[in-house]
């Protein structure tokens, strides 16, 4: 059976909203996102809270680390401070395992999703230049260095970081997530909605690397015009098919809407076609 989730919605604005949302709907996790100022490292330190809350109403957590984090900005000062925040994302997940433990599945490591940063570009006459690109081996260094501490920060802990696919990857992000996939702390995300949305110009590179899937976003979308975080059966995606290669991966499924009227269409969904 799929683990389904929910994501941190901008309507509630305190974790106890969220986690009541979610209980009431039998869902099973939340994925506490840190681009809201209320899951913020330094908040989520607050295990206890946090783990009170979820054993009230019998739930769990992932992470979904910054947006903006960019382990490979070109200054240093930026990308150390990504990293730390990192770690401390890392040890929050630890002291949240319990919780898995207890309300999820112990077959199914517990995440932080990560997107790639795709850098600034410089604008020529005739084309764009991505700096990452152009400095690939400076690049490709900062994910040597994130890898090994990584997989030093996580130890022997069942957790694991998940890179999603956002708007394409680069070519170079390409190769960086290879490198990032050696390591078995690593893992992919399928949002399936931002894969429709850009024409599913990522499907080659997900489905190539399948055996790294361990969580996927659950969202409808469309390619013309593209959208996506629709309610389940609101757009033009194979739900269906999707779904069905989430349980054979035994991969953790966020509904990833945006409103709680949306996931609630979502659930009522799955209920009655999944």
């Amino acid at each position: 059976m799929i683990q389904y989730g929910m994501p941190t919605l901008i309507e509630n604005r305190t974790p106890e909203d969220n986690a009541d949302l979610c209980s009431s709907l039998g869902l099973k996790f939340i994925e506490l996102n840190m681009n809201f100022p209320e899951y913020q490292a330094d908040q989520l330190e607050q295990t206890d809270r946090l783990i009170r809350i979820a054993e009230e109403a019998g739930i769990y957590y992932t992470i979904h680390l910054d947006e903006n984090l960019n382990i490979a900005d070109f200054n240093a000062l930026v990308s150390e401070a990504y990293l730390e925040t990192v770690r401390r994302s890392i040890e929050v997940t630890k002291k949240l395992m319990c919780l898995r433990d207890r309300f999820g599945d112990r077959s199914q490591p517990l995440t932080l999703n990560m997107h790639m940063n795709h850098g600034i570009y410089i604008t020529l006459p005739d084309r764009k230049v991505q700096m990452y690109d152009r400095d690939f081996d400076t690049y490709m260094r900062s994910f040597s260095v994130f890898r090994d501490k990584c997989e030093e920060w996580i130890g022997d802990s069942d957790v694991r970081i998940a890179v999603e696919n956002t708007d394409g990857f680069r070519g170079y992000e390409k190769k960086a997530i290879e490198f990032l996939l050696e390591s078995p702390k690593f893992g992919l995300t399928w949002d399936i909605g931002h894969s429709k949305a850009t024409g599913e110009k990522d499907v080659p590179f997900i489905l190539e690397h399948r055996d790294k899937l361990i969580h996927f976003h659950i969202h409808d979308g469309s390619e013309q015009p593209p959208k996506n975080h629709l309610a389940l059966g609101d757009g033009e995606i194979d739900l269906k098919d999707r779904l069905k290669l989430a349980e054979s991966m035994n991969a953790r499924c966020v509904l990833e809407t945006k409103t709680i009227e949306a996931l609630k269409k979502s659930v009522k969904w799955l209920e009655e076609r999944a």
